[in-house]
């Protein structure tokens, strides 16, 4: 919850990525509150109040995945939010055509989606954004892992980190002072 909330004001990527790690870390305990208390809000060093928050927090996170039947895989509905949201700005970044260096970029990084979303089957419904996310979360779970990470891996990890650092900054941005008006399309 603290990391969360810390993230979700700096970089909202780093958030995503954080809270996607998150779900997996409560499917790892099976659901269990009071092994998550155990292994992981125990090991907090604040007070006692702050711990029954973190502790609530986990628990609404549980309750969430049991709802939305995310108990083995998948994202839960408040984090596919995140990448809708992402998505859209994403979009009217394009069709605006006054964020050049954002669209330069992006096609720099296209093609690398593109053959990642060849590799690894992603269907239609999976998004460009969210296949540049997938990425960066498969490359940290090899990485946890100890698994060795090829140098064209590494290559495109650095260009779609930085594009989604980009998309993250404008997405900021965006949420203190709209890029777009009401009246724009895209």
């Amino acid at each position: 919850m603290i990391i969360a909330q810390a993230k979700r004001k700096e970089n909202i990527a780093e958030y995503l990525l954080y809270m996607w790690q998150v779900e997996d870390i409560i499917r790892a305990f099976n659901l269990d509150i009071d092994l998550i208390q155990a292994n992981i809000i125990d090991q907090y060093r604040v007070d006692d109040s702050t711990k029954a928050q973190i502790r609530d927090w986990y628990e609404s996170l549980i309750k969430m995945m049991q709802i939305e039947d995310k108990k083995q895989t998948g994202h839960l509905q408040i984090n596919n939010n995140t990448i809708i949201r992402l998505t859209d700005l994403h979009i009217q970044l394009l069709n605006s055509h006054k964020f050049q260096q954002y669209e330069s970029l992006y096609y720099r990084t296209l093609p690398l989606i593109v053959e990642l979303r060849a590799k690894a089957g992603d269907d239609e419904r999976t998004g460009e954004i969210e296949t540049c996310f997938n990425a960066l979360y498969g490359t940290l779970m090899l990485k946890l892992k100890g698994e060795e990470i090829s140098p064209d891996t590494l290559l495109a990890v650095s260009q779609i980190s930085q594009f989604l650092g980009t998309l993250s900054a404008l997405y900021l941005k965006d949420e203190k002072t709209p890029l777009f008006g009401n009246d724009e399309e895209y």
